[in-house]
């Protein structure tokens, strides 16, 4: 007898009178709030404004779930279009099927709009949001847990995951690989990745979000491989591990042509923003020291200036106090000569008899 150390919910949706509150959607939703959260932490650092995030975030999400959705329905389409298909339960995103490469691409030009209305380069947004996007397809792969869906092979190891049989839709009980953890737990060392390697080498230009996107290519390639659920192959391959690895490469390609058009990180990333370092790095501390180096250079030249003027002055009192005693000395010397002058000699009184 298996035993799942992973029980399943017995069901994905609880009704709130006639509001229903499905699983998968609260994962989702929780998922692109962490993304949002920690993106604008990582925007206000790279010096953007708190808030930007949020604002092209409106534009971005709704993108995104419809590129999510078009994507599973475009790749998974016997369900809605095939024979015996439902075309209207395309519309059920709340029953799952969001493909992440719809979802990226779509909500990319979502963001694209909305840095273009501020003003704001698209790569500098992109990178500030890289970790949070792992972080929220970590929890969004929990809504595939409450809807029994997307797992992995049969298996008995300790973590498995026990599945309900359901013929309605025929599947088949048991235990079976957690794909939907695999994933979680691969998003979360994404992140941490991104993280590290952008405060380590400071990337910009959107390299941080090329590196996201690789690493969790590189996750998703043999995640995807151990999936056991209705996909298209080509070459004995599921359609999605060739998309990973093309996506793959790409990510790869452009990471390294902008390392060498454009190293470093972007100056400013927001119009009347405050700037927090340069194409190098360096810049916001060197123009700090600079700015010192001035402001310590026009508090000296005055201080400077003050005693060279002292100087003078004291200069000028001295000379004025010799000058005066120079012009007391020769009055005094005038002075005394005077009554030499006016004395009259011994004798030289009238000699006019009376």
């Amino acid at each position: 007898m298996d035993l799942a150390f992973i029980p399943s919910p017995s069901v994905g949706v609880v009704h709130l009178g006639p509001i229903p509150l499905r699983g998968y959607a609260f994962c989702i939703i929780i998922g692109v709030f962490v993304g949002v959260w920690l993106g604008n932490k990582r925007w206000v650092q790279r010096g953007g404004r708190s808030g930007t995030v949020a604002d092209i975030a409106v534009w971005a999400v709704p993108f995104g779930l419809v590129g999510g959705r078009l994507y599973h329905v475009i790749t998974t389409y016997e369900p809605y279009f095939g024979p015996n298909g439902h075309p209207l339960d395309a519309f059920k995103v709340w029953e799952g099927g969001l493909g992440i490469w719809g979802a990226v691409a779509l909500g990319a030009v979502g963001a694209w709009i909305g840095c273009r209305r501020r003003g704001i380069p698209l790569p500098a947004y992109a990178d500030a949001l890289a970790p949070g996007l792992a972080l929220g397809q970590a929890i969004g792969r929990w809504g595939n847990w409450f809807n029994q869906e997307l797992y992995g092979k049969p298996t008995d190891v300790p973590w498995a995951l026990e599945i309900s049989s359901d013929p309605a839709i025929g599947r088949i009980g048991g235990t079976y690989h957690p794909t939907f953890l695999y994933e979680c737990l691969w998003c979360i060392g994404v992140a941490a990745l991104v993280i590290w390697a952008d405060k380590r080498f400071r990337l910009g230009h959107g390299r941080a979000f090329a590196l996201y996107v690789a690493a969790y290519c590189a996750g998703r390639a043999w995640i995807e491989y151990m999936r056991v659920d209705e996909a298209h192959h080509i070459l004995g391959l599921r359609l999605n591990v060739w998309v990973a690895l093309i996506v793959l490469v790409l990510a790869v390609v452009y990471f390294v042509i902008s390392a060498k058009k454009a190293p470093g990180r972007e100056a400013v990333v927001e119009p009347g923003a405050q700037p927090v370092g340069g194409a190098d790095g360096d810049t916001a501390e060197s123009g700090t020291d600079e700015a010192a180096g001035k402001a310590k250079v026009s508090v000296e030249k005055p201080a400077a200036k003050t005693v060279a003027d002292d100087d003078a002055e004291s200069g000028a009192d001295a000379a004025e106090e010799s000058a005066t005693d120079e012009s007391g000395d020769k009055k005094s010397e005038d002075t005394a000569d005077e009554p030499a002058a006016d004395a009259k000699p011994a004798g030289s009184g009238s000699t006019k008899k009376p």
